[in-house]
């Protein structure tokens, strides 16, 4: 397959080697010349302008910092679209705008130039290695004829929805992991200036059975998706409580606790509406309407 890699930075640069690696043939492009000297030393071609990479090219592969530069890339002047055939398709790596990818996809549309968005997670290593998450957004057979290629790129490559919905993905994926960072940071303070040595507070929260794995593994599926709230695994009074306590010792210490702090609001929101005795997930509740939308799916296993 003839490919065209534009962006060759700390994540596309070793993207692009995995490709050529696979066997396919290559035409790249950097604003930075130098960048593409180890892809030129397998084979690859230079060109000089995204329209010129498009129109050498069957797929063309995008990995750009952010959405000023997709949109620039994509459809400014002497960009993908200009030089694109008919049938040509355009896949985007980059952490995007959902909503741009969407637009991107309407006007390439127009002139027969197919688009995927397909963001990837697992860092500069993972790039390195080949062991990326690769989520993608648009036509699911498209998905499936590109697969193979894609799989150069990462072992976990997935579709997971109509165009945009790989972008979306990612933006929650990266959102969820930040804020649970900065709990964990909350939390990691408040134990070792409590007492705690911080290498055995990590691993009693790493060896928690309520930590984040057990979160996305078996509560959301198998408690909010059927909002099986009261099958009740521990009580919202019960983690009510503790939050609070977390909190209490938060400022006998003079530990900032303004994530926990939050969530002590919810939860107490949530005994205000009398669930104090259902399930402690029931607090996703408050966001489902605050949202208009509830998350709902088959149970894990019906």
């Amino acid at each position: 397959m003839r490919i065209g890699f534009i962006g060759l930075g700390n994540m596309g640069g070793p993207m692009a080697l995995n490709v050529l690696k696979a066997g396919h043939t290559m035409v790249v492009s950097d604003l930075r010349q130098e960048l593409a000297k180890p892809h030129m030393a397998l084979g690859a071609t230079w060109a000089s302008t995204p329209k010129a990479v498009a129109a050498a090219s069957e797929v063309i592969l995008t990995s750009l910092p952010g959405p000023r530069e997709v949109e620039a890339v994509a459809l400014g002047p002497g960009g993908i679209l200009e030089g694109a055939a008919r049938g040509t398709v355009y896949v985007d790596l980059s952490t995007n705008s959902a909503t741009l990818i969407r637009k991107i996809h309407g006007v390439c549309a127009q002139r027969g130039v197919d688009v995927l968005d397909a963001p990837v997670s697992g860092g500069v290593p993972g790039a390195r290695s080949g062991k990326l998450a690769v989520l993608v957004g648009g036509d699911e057979a498209l998905y499936h004829r590109l697969k193979p290629m894609l799989d150069a790129i990462g072992d976990k490559v997935t579709w997971v929805g109509g165009i945009g919905c790989g972008t979306v993905a990612k933006l929650v994926h990266n959102m969820v992991s930040a804020c649970s960072r900065m709990a964990i940071a909350e939390g990691m303070t408040l134990g070792v200036k409590a007492g705690v040595a911080p290498e055995v507070l990590l691993d009693a929260l790493a060896k928690s059975s309520f930590g984040q794995g057990r979160v996305l593994k078996d509560m959301i599926p198998n408690t909010v998706f059927p909002g099986a709230y009261d099958d009740v695994n521990f009580a919202l009074k019960l983690l009510r409580k503790d939050v609070g306590l977390a909190t209490e010792l938060g400022r006998e210490y003079h530990v900032p606790m303004l994530i926990a702090a939050i969530a002590e609001q919810q939860l107490e929101e949530a005994l205000r509406r009398g669930w104090g005795d259902k399930d402690s997930m029931t607090f996703f509740r408050l966001q489902e309407e605050r949202a208009g939308v509830e998350l709902r799916a088959p149970k894990k296993g019906a």
